[in-house]
């Protein structure tokens, strides 16, 4: 059971990795991710994959915030349209 469980948290993880350029959504879905892999490795007694994946969860909410920061700042973030730039005229 708690192989399925791995399986299962790893295969989530690495779906959102895929999806994170649709919206900072899927990168805080890829943050839970990790903490379920990380869970999953303190479960199977391999404790350095648990450590790992708990820093990988750090940096991936890390990122969110970050997204989130700028997209109440106003920048484009992932997946919206940008604007073209202008073109000097002579």
């Amino acid at each position: 059971m708690l192989t399925v469980y791995g399986a299962c948290a790893v295969t989530f993880m690495m779906l959102m990795y895929a999806l994170e350029r649709r919206g900072s959504r899927f990168v805080l879905a890829f943050a839970f991710g990790c903490l379920l892999s990380s869970s999953y490795g303190f479960l199977a007694g391999t404790w350095p994959f648990g450590v790992v994946e708990a820093l990988w969860s750090v940096v991936a909410l890390r990122r969110f915030m970050s997204l989130r920061a700028g997209a109440n700042a106003g920048e484009p973030g992932p997946g919206s349209p940008q604007m073209p730039a202008r073109e000097a005229r002579d």
